[in-house]
């Protein structure tokens, strides 16, 4: 079954995902659904979209389903048939990226997981499909109005950082599996208080309004497909945008603007920055922010150590990353020594890309 995975080198892969002229969507589903045999299934999808060319990040458990992929548009129709095939995911709602050069994505990894969210929780102690009540984006806009409404950000610092709705509660957490209890611990003496969850796609408060659930919380709500469907819905409608800044995607892009308020800083200057990317010493590949003068002073790198290393020739740099790959250092970013700048602007002033000043609310 070897072929049903790449062998093809990732660099040669990016080349040839920027030649092409092939115009693709990013997007992303999930499903809680009990997979008897995940494997048998993962190498099913791997053999039907590789061959329509889908690339992206996929993870398979006996739980259900998290995706985020790439489509090139010729086969959108095709792929999104051939899915609604499948019994449990008929119907499933497709979100669909707000700003999107279609390079997201330039390989398909579909992977078989104990959990397609990291979270640690046992799950047959509480029942996962009794999730808070879903709301749409002008629901949550009326729910976010109220005094007694407390909107919280299942996502990691990482996300918050760069944006996050108004008035929102961002856990300062590394992982999801942190998140859970530090939400809870923030919420003591509020379980009869409206309690509003949001995530990236909605994959995350489904769990966590389930177990809020559980906890005794009893006005729990989350918000349906996430930031990614409520920019869509508030876009589309001309309702009121309550999300400030940009928010933060795990693929190449990295990020998609929702507004054009920056809340976060360059990490290595602290001038008005929300660019998150990837320091270019391979054994470092730490995720950070960065603006452009930074990126230049720097060339791409995290500290000057950094800057030592890419400046040497590439055969002794592949020499010294020798076992030290170390993959997006997504848990590390912000953390580290390297980083001089850390803050969030506070939301009674932030910088405007409109205006290139502080925008007083």
């Amino acid at each position: 079954m070897n072929f049903l995975h790449n062998h093809i080198d990732k660099r040669t892969l990016k080349q040839q995902l920027h030649s092409t002229p092939q115009r693709r969507v990013t997007l992303s589903f999930y499903r809680y659904h009990k997979i008897h045999n995940p494997q048998e299934f993962r190498d099913h999808l791997y053999k039907n979209w590789s061959e329509i060319g889908i690339l992206g990040r996929v993870y398979i458990a006996q739980e259900g389903i998290n995706a985020q992929i790439s489509v090139g548009t010729e086969y959108f129709e095709i792929f999104r048939r051939s899915l609604y095939e499948i019994d449990f995911l008929n119907g499933v709602r497709l979100n669909t990226a707000i700003e999107d050069d279609g390079k997201s994505f330039f390989i398909l990894k579909i992977q078989v997981k104990k959990k397609i969210v990291a979270d640690e929780l046992h799950d047959a102690s509480f029942e996962v499909t009794n999730a808070g009540q879903h709301l749409g984006a002008k629901e949550f806009n009326e729910l976010a109005g109220k005094q007694d409404t407390i909107i919280v950000d299942m996502r990691n610092h990482y996300e918050s950082e760069v944006g996050h709705f108004q008035n929102a509660i961002c856990p300062d957490v590394d992982t999801f599996k942190e998140a859970l209890p530090a939400a809870e611990k923030l919420l003591e003496g509020k379980k009869d208080q409206n309690i509003v969850m949001y995530c990236t796609g909605g994959i995350r408060c489904e769990k966590a309004s389930a177990w809020m659930m559980h906890r005794g919380f009893h006005h729990v709500f989350q918000l349906d497909g996430g930031i990614i469907e409520y920019a869509r819905q508030v876009k589309e409608q001309g309702w009121e945008n309550k999300f400030i800044g940009k928010n933060f995607v795990f693929d190449e892009r990295l990020g998609e603007r929702i507004s054009n308020e920056i809340i976060s800083v360059c990490h290595q200057c602290g001038k008005p920055c929300d660019t998150h990317t990837n320091c270019k010493n391979e054994a470092c590949h730490l995720l950070f922010i960065q603006c452009d003068t930074c990126a230049k002073k720097f060339l791409e790198c995290c500290s000057s150590e950094c800057n030592e290393i890419v400046a040497l020739p590439f055969p002794e740099q592949k020499q010294l990353r020798k076992g030290k790959a170390q993959g997006r250092m997504v848990y590390k970013k912000g953390r580290s020594e390297n980083i001089k700048f850390k803050q969030n602007i506070p939301d009674s002033g932030h910088w405007s890309l409109d205006s290139g000043r502080n925008n007083q609310r």
